[in-house]
């Protein structure tokens, strides 16, 4: 088992490949169906809403594809290393509750899983904090623009993820704190 992660060309190569067998699968209509119906009961104050005008109906789909491509990033890390940790892609809040919803679809990602010889990797417990998703450093609270996920989906050949729904720590904290006020003040709230 590795204890870094594989470079972003060598992740992004096999991640594209996972990515055309998962889209090619027979299971894969009903993942997007069931994930999409499922998105509108999986709204959190730490994901969705941070997206301006957010709109279950128009941005669910484009979360999906995000969600799908972060699930092929993850199986990719995974398949390299064999470190679930590693593996767990620090991603922005919106693509990350998306990702649960898409978990949620057991039976199609097991089919997926079985017949694809892959391990996907939604959530291994272990968060960045209050700002971040995936892996945590002294230098970062979690998914980061131009970090290694970025750098992972363009060499996927995805082109540059995103921006409406792939949203740094720093636009995070500050959509958070515009909309939540202080964290000291809600701590006092409750």
């Amino acid at each position: 088992m590795r204890t870094e992660p594989p470079g972003p060309h060598t992740a992004g190569e096999r991640a594209a490949v996972i990515l055309d067998a998962i889209e090619a699968h027979p299971q894969f209509g009903r993942l997007r169906t069931g994930t999409l119906a499922y998105a509108e009961r999986w709204v959190t104050f730490t994901g969705f809403p941070l997206l301006a005008e957010w709109d279950v109906h128009v941005d669910a789909p484009g979360l999906f594809v995000e969600a799908v491509r972060t699930m092929a990033m993850r199986a990719a890390v995974f398949e390299l290393t064999g470190d679930e940790r590693l593996a767990e892609l620090a991603v922005a809040g919106p693509v990350d509750e998306m990702v649960h919803a898409l978990a949620t679809q057991f039976a199609a990602l097991s089919r997926l899983q079985a017949d694809l010889v892959l391990m996907f990797v939604p959530s291994t417990g272990v968060r960045a904090g209050r700002f971040g998703y995936g892996w945590r450093t002294e230098d970062s609270d979690g998914y980061d623009l131009d970090g290694y996920t970025d750098r992972v989906y363009r060499a996927s050949g995805w082109g540059e993820p995103p921006r409406r729904f792939w949203l740094g720590h720093i636009e995070t904290r500050r959509s958070h704190l515009f909309t939540f006020g202080r964290q000291e003040d809600r701590r006092r709230a409750w």
